[in-house]
């Protein structure tokens, strides 16, 4: 991002400021406004921390979305709020935080009460990740270590600074703890409300400040178009009915000379995994990968396959792919080139 594109960024007209400022020009927005920045929380983890009736809340919060300062994700019946992100609103946001003293008494009991909300969460979470654990452990043991996946998802992605990263499937969230340190802006994506209620434990027990959690359909991802330099999508096509579709709709989320990761099992014959385990796919070649990339007119442009020793025959290989988007974009003529 040039120079010029990061000011008009943090610059704004004058309606806007004076929309961003009377919105936060009163106490308990203030209050929400400090709280959305530290957490994610929903209408009714609020009410429980202000002490406060839920119009009152989702009043004030309807005044802090529409100036931009806040946003909400749905999620299932839920509707999660928290500080916004990007743009000149965001920045007004983090400005008039920035000015106000972290130790006000005030903001020291919110806080508290806000640990009890993030405590609830993570008991909720562990019980459920309890029953699935058993399986969790096994499948996980049918293939090289995690350490090992992570270490090649982090050598393919290189050491170049990443503004927006998105993880569609994002499961438990952890390849949102993996990359967050690496990039401005992570975005996780998935269906199971559940499998979110785990991922955002995981977040704010690594308080984890740049990551945003939003439930959505792989097939229709609830995120901007153009907007990340990096897509990952691991571990997730082997349970779908079409992958293709499923890295097209991922594609579409790629800025202009953004990469693709994909990463998922090689083609193997553990039929039970499909019985037992919702496995539509037992594997993916590389050579299958590669053409739906090249439909999508993204470069492959490296990859790897993480085999078990030879004497593990019986376990899987999982094998990564790396694409990218060959649009580029100039300060002067952005393209308009569209993907299939």
């Amino acid at each position: 991002m040039s120079a010029s594109t990061r000011n008009s960024d943090q610059n704004a007209p004058l309606s806007t400021i004076l929309a961003g400022l009377e919105a936060a020009g009163e106490v308990t927005r203030l209050r929400l406004l400090a709280l959305l920045s530290e957490a994610e929380i929903t209408v009714t983890e609020l009410i429980h921390i202000l002490g406060q009736s839920q119009p009152r809340i989702s009043r004030h919060l309807k005044l802090l979305v529409e100036s931009g300062l806040v946003e909400r994700h749905r999620e299932g019946a839920w509707a999660f709020f928290n500080l916004a992100q990007s743009g000149p609103s965001a920045q007004l946001a983090r400005d008039i935080l920035q000015r106000i003293a972290p130790f006000d008494p005030q903001l020291v009991a919110d806080r508290q009460r806000l640990a009890e909300v993030r405590q609830n969460r993570a008991d909720s979470a562990a019980r459920y990740f309890a029953e699935i654990a058993a399986d969790w452990d096994r499948l996980r043991s049918l293939h090289v270590p995690e350490e090992e996946v992570e270490a090649a998802i982090l050598d393919l992605v290189g050491d170049m600074p990443l503004q927006a990263v998105l993880d569609v499937g994002t499961g438990t969230g952890r390849m949102l703890q993996l990359l967050s340190p690496h990039a401005d802006r992570v975005v996780g994506v998935d269906l199971s409300p559940a499998m979110l209620s785990v991922a955002r434990a995981e977040v704010e027990r690594s308080r984890l400040r740049n990551v945003q959690l939003r439930q959505g359909d792989i097939y229709a991802l609830p995120v901007e178009r153009d907007s990340y330099d990096l897509v990952l999508v691991h571990q997730v096509l082997h349970y779908l009915d079409d992958p293709q579709r499923a890295l097209r709709e991922a594609a579409r989320a790629l800025a202009p000379g953004g990469r693709l990761v994909v990463v998922d099992f090689a083609p193997h014959k553990l039929e039970f995994l499909r019985e037992k385990h919702a496995h539509r796919r037992l594997g993916f070649s590389r050579d299958e990968i590669n053409e739906m990339l090249a439909q999508m007119r993204l470069e492959t442009v490296d990859g790897r396959d993480l085999a078990a020793n030879k004497r593990d025959s019986d376990k899987l290989t999982v094998s990564l792919w790396v694409a990218r988007d060959p649009r580029v974009v100039t300060d002067l003529v952005p393209s308009t080139l569209e993907l299939a």
